[in-house]
């Protein structure tokens, strides 16, 4: 019969302490290098609510190599008109419970992680100039991480908020190598830019594709709705184009479902997952002005690596709390 077990339980204060954005990129690539390799994982479950207007998320990956599997669910909206993020890790070899996470501070590091992994399988190696749509928490965190996959020089933003992308553009600043600078429009932003990042909110598309530079990489990352899209149809026809999961694409990939509906690309578009490309079977990159497209709706692999990374650091520095977990063996004794 089973025993008892124990899981280590982190606070979102504690997973801030242990590990910054650049410790997040190499786990999330070995996760997505496992799955590329046949680890499973499946797209998000989200079930959505009117009254009060809300999400309930969940997703699910097992990482065999990693030791860890795991889901993360979450809540957005509701009457408190926030969200919480609760990520349960278990052992992938025994099913034992491992750890119990407060997902809130590692939620935009470990997605950026996932765009920069994205980055440095797709952008060309002298990529130099970023552009990022957004200014918020997301954005901040994908900046973060594709700082650690290229070396760029400048890095413009725009949000529809002047004052938010030049506060935005001050931190930065602060924070990268990079001259970072606010621009008045997207276009600005966007034309010449070697790497383009997508961090918003919107509902229809932040850019026009026509202003994309040959050669240039595009990381999606704001959208995951059937009727919501960053990116416009003209985008995803010109661009070599790689979702994280390809089951999700034509379940909540807005811009790729969108473009399907204007009969620019169809399923045969879809070029590889990004497990696929990282693990080597499928190609990345081939040309200098080839157009890349990675659309990061979010998915448990870069959730689990990242989960499991944490455990294993607050473990060394013997940090967070045990709690409790019974079998379900012993429920009826």
């Amino acid at each position: 019969m089973s025993t008892d077990a124990t899981a280590l339980f982190l606070t979102s204060d504690e997973i801030a302490s242990l590990a910054g954005p650049a410790d997040y990129v190499d786990p999330v690539r070995e996760g997505y290098r496992e799955r590329g390799d046949g680890a499973p994982a499946e797209p998000r479950t989200t079930l959505f609510n009117d009254d009060p207007a809300g999400m309930l998320t969940g997703y699910l990956a097992i990482l065999p190599e990693t030791g860890a599997m795991g889901g993360y669910t979450y809540a957005a909206g509701f009457g408190g008109r926030d969200a919480h993020f609760a990520l349960p890790i278990f052992d992938a070899e025994s099913g034992d419970p491992l750890a119990l996470l407060d997902g809130a501070s590692m939620n935009p590091l470990k997605t950026g992680a996932a765009g920069a992994v994205g980055i440095d399988a797709l952008a060309r190696r002298d990529a130099t100039d970023l552009a990022v749509i957004g200014s918020g928490a997301q954005a901040r965190g994908q900046v973060r991480a594709a700082a650690t996959v290229r070396d760029f020089d400048r890095v413009e933003v725009y949000s529809p908020t002047q004052a938010h992308r030049e506060s935005f553009a001050a931190e930065m600043n602060e924070a990268l190598d990079a001259t970072v600078a606010a621009v008045a429009s997207s276009a600005a932003a966007v034309e010449g830019a070697d790497v383009v990042v997508t961090a918003t909110n919107a509902s229809e598309p932040v850019f026009d594709g026509d202003v994309l530079e040959a050669g240039a990489h595009v990381t999606a990352m704001g959208q995951y709705h059937p009727e919501k899209r960053e990116l416009d149809a003209t985008t995803i026809e010109r661009a070599t184009y790689v979702p994280d999961l390809r089951d999700r694409v034509t379940q909540d990939a807005g811009s790729f479902i969108h473009a399907m509906e204007e009969g620019v690309v169809d399923e045969a578009h879809i070029h590889a997952e990004l497990g696929e490309v990282v693990a080597g079977h499928a190609d990345g990159r081939t040309s200098p002005d080839e157009i890349t497209v990675f659309d990061s709706g979010g998915t448990a692999i870069e959730t689990v690596a990242a989960g499991k990374m944490l455990y294993d650091r607050a473990s060394d520095e013997e940090v967070g709390e045990e709690i409790p977990f019974a079998p379900a063996s012993r429920a009826m004794d």
